[in-house]
């Protein structure tokens, strides 16, 4: 199915409904993680906390080889509905676990819904917008997810502090709820679809990476350290520098991010993936030394603003250069390629700076100058390397 099939306009119905349906399905999985750690503790494992993000991580990289080659056979849809399906299950499940065990397990199996639903999203987003368009098109979809990802937590918190912490889990399964029922309403883009079988979930080297999107993978797991060093180090940073709220500074953020989604992908759709992306390394790499430098509050927000600036330039460019690139009878794939980079480079990026950090205030300006290594070893990558040529570099 091309765009002209699906609606007149560059952005369809079915375009909105997508992005509708991320809002959903991101609010719901973010609504529970900051009321995690507190809900371990009352099943008794207070201490195995570090758990809660990294076994969610594990899964959804170790999915993305099958939702790739699933939603390049089966169809965009229904991995999109699996990932939704995951997430609304396991959330209803939450509120009647009795030990640790089995929180784990579960936190095994919801991974696999952020392994599933992005994949299918991204891919489908591919399909029913031009090539001249797809820089700006992801940033509108990154921004519906952002916002649900902010504020889902929120939303959360709430509940749970007027209502009740199962009722927080219930509400978060209505969310995944409402996504798949959006899903419904949106129509397929893969043209020749195969009923499912066993034997797709088979995986061959072939399937774990689409060597065609190579180029975006490096410069993505060299940016995604960074995220994963601001999400392990940051809370302790702000405490250090008298933040009294931690969480504010993840909404200066999230709130830059947001700001710049839009007109980050749109500016590389004008000027060329790779352009762009070399602004963008650079203004993370000077964000991280702002970071890593910081003595006070003030100076430690514009640093994460700066970074929150740098990241919501590099996501959708990113994703619409994998696209770009990408086999068009295997974009999943591309696309699952780049999200694995993505997932690497966070857990790398999360186990390192903690290593490095090793809870001595004295060590942060040597765990935001890794980051700031790395993100400038990104933008030399751009100038200096063989970059391919695809549609819009």
């Amino acid at each position: 199915m091309t765009q002209s099939q699906v609606g007149p306009h560059t952005y369809s119905v079915h375009f909105w409904l997508l992005c509708t349906s991320s809002l959903m399905f991101f609010a719901s999985f973010n609504m529970i993680i900051p009321e995690l750690p507190s809900y371990l503790t009352s099943l008794g494992g207070a201490e195995y906390k570090g758990l809660i993000i990294s076994l969610f991580t594990i899964t959804a990289m170790l999915s993305r080889p099958f939702s790739g080659k699933l939603v390049d056979s089966v169809g965009r849809v229904p991995i999109m509905m699996a990932g939704s399906i995951v997430c609304f299950i396991c959330s209803a499940i939450y509120p009647i676990l009795t030990g640790v065990i089995g929180f784990f397990l579960l936190r095994l199996i919801h991974g696999f819904s952020t392994g599933f639903t992005p994949t299918g999203q991204t891919t489908y987003l591919s399909d029913l917008v031009p090539a001249k368009r797809r820089g700006e098109a992801m940033g509108f979809l990154g921004t519906a997810g952002t916002i649900g990802m902010a504020g889902g937590p929120a939303l959360g918190g709430a509940i749970t502090n007027q209502v009740s912490l199962e009722a927080m889990f219930y509400c978060s399964s209505f969310f995944a709820l409402s996504s798949i029922l959006i899903l419904i309403g949106i129509k397929e883009t893969l043209t020749t679809k195969k009923k499912f079988s066993r034997s797709m979930l088979k995986i061959s080297k072939e399937d774990i990476f689409e060597p065609r999107v190579l180029t975006p993978c490096l410069v993505m797991v060299l940016c995604a350290f960074s995220f994963g060093a601001v999400y392990t180090v940051i809370p302790d940073f702000g405490e250090f520098v008298g933040v009294k709220n931690k969480g504010l500074l993840f909404t200066y953020f999230t709130v830059a991010s947001l700001f710049v989604r839009f007109l980050g992908g749109k500016a590389s759709d004008y000027y060329g993936r790779a352009q762009v992306l070399k602004i963008s390394t650079v203004i993370l790499t000077v964000a991280m030394l702002i970071v890593g430098t910081a003595q006070t509050s003030f100076v430690l927000i514009v640093g994460v603003s700066m970074y929150g600036l740098a990241h919501g330039i590099t996501s959708p460019t990113l994703l619409a250069w994998a696209s770009d690139l990408s086999d068009e009878n295997r974009r999943g794939r591309g696309l699952a390629s780049i999200y694995i980079f993505m997932e690497m480079g966070i857990g790398l990026g999360a186990f390192i700076s903690g290593f490095i950090y090793g809870n001595d205030p004295g060590n942060f300006i040597f765990t935001f100058s890794a980051c700031s290594l790395l993100s400038l070893s990104a933008f030399v990558y751009l100038v200096f390397g063989r970059i391919p040529i695809s549609i819009q570099s």
